[in-house]
């Protein structure tokens, strides 16, 4: 199924059935009085967050979707039927948008959350409720409301831990399949991915992570060129960036610090907060160097990038250095996690009334 992360649909909310005017009519009764019931209330229309969905593609064929309509009423006081919610599913981390006005409505992040998208509208009433001293045969009721109607606009956001970033033929790709299930497509040339992709590592027991590897950037990315920067919206919503460098070029023109000074570049245009994020250096291809060459090559290339922050060194092809890799982006999440919980706990536990002089 082909990738899509972006789309529009229009979802319609069913209309609230309208209330009845009735009369009792029974052998012996002469003057039964009113007895229209009234309407049934429109089904709504939500969102529901499905874990095993990954992709905006199935909009592109069904693109709008309608909550079934609420009864009319009917004499002998009987309440039409409300309308049945429609419950749509889409993937995890999806934004949601109102095409027309651009607002955010919400954003589904969460297995089962449903999202109300288009409200139902409400029932009409029947003639009995119209019923008083001085009106015993009322003639009047209510229509039901119409349903909401609104075009929307869906954008997903990968949700995934770790985001792989780097040039074309840095070897993400090589890496997310070393390191989980996921099998993108490898090849010697550049932009043999198209997609973002998305795997689960399995650290041990009890202990995984989700990482997201999209297609490599270029030198101008940020103004169309390559495949551009549209895929890096979905690094945005991880904890952690493993910076990929290709320490043995086929070109022998290139240069890896050049490299990373260029991708650095297309981040700052696309996203400060991108280029803020923590970022691991990760040294791929150690393989390829000489063996009495590898320390060397690899010290001069963290020396003139500066680079002070975490590094690695693997060779995703063989494995090399993948699994210590591993282990420590899992510890850094789980410490990761442990700081936010405590961060939402000391939240919650603060009082404004607890300062001193309140």
């Amino acid at each position: 199924m082909k990738f899509v992360d972006e789309a529009e649909i229009r979802v319609e909310a069913g209309d609230g059935g309208d209330g009845c005017v009735s009369f009792r009519r029974e052998k012996f009764i002469p003057r039964g009085g009113p007895d229209g019931g009234d309407g049934g209330d429109g089904g709504s229309v939500y969102l529901l967050g499905t874990p095993n969905l990954n992709t905006l593609a199935d909009f592109r064929v069904s693109r709008r979707f309608r909550a079934e309509r609420g009864g009319n009423g009917m004499g002998r006081n009987r309440t039409g039927a409300s309308g049945n919610d429609l419950r749509v599913p889409v993937p995890l981390g999806t934004l949601v948008y109102d095409a027309e006005t651009d607002e955010l409505i919400g954003d589904v992040v969460e297995a089962g959350q449903a999202l109300l998208v288009a409200q139902g509208g409400t029932h009409g009433v029947g003639n009995s409720r119209f019923k008083s001293s001085t009106n015993r045969a009322p003639r009047q009721s209510t229509p039901g409301t119409p349903g909401e109607a609104r075009r929307l606009k869906l954008e997903l956001k990968l949700l995934a831990d770790v985001g792989l970033l780097g040039l074309p033929n840095a070897g993400k790709s090589t890496l997310i399949r070393a390191i989980s299930g996921a099998r993108p497509r490898v090849a010697d040339y550049p932009f043999t991915t198209l997609y973002p992709n998305l795997g689960v590592v399995y650290v041990g027991e009890h202990r995984s992570f989700v990482v997201a590897d999209v297609p490599g950037l270029i030198e101008g990315a940020a103004g169309g060129a390559g495949l551009g920067i549209r895929f890096l919206k979905h690094l945005q919503r991880t904890r952690l960036l493993l910076h990929l460098v290709d320490v043995a070029p086929a070109d022998p023109a290139s240069d890896p610090v050049a490299a990373v000074h260029t991708l650095v570049g297309e981040l700052e245009r696309f996203s400060p907060e991108l280029v803020a994020a923590p970022r691991w250096l990760v040294l791929n291809k150690v393989d390829l160097l000489p063996e009495e060459d590898r320390e060397r090559v690899c010290s001069e290339i963290l020396r003139n990038l500066g680079w002070t922050g975490p590094v690695y060194r693997v060779s995703a092809l063989s494995g090399a250095g993948t699994r210590r890799l591993c282990e420590d982006v899992m510890a850094a999440l789980e410490r990761d996690a442990v700081r936010r919980e405590q961060a939402a706990r000391a939240t919650e536990a603060y009082d404004p009334r607890d300062r001193d002089g309140a």
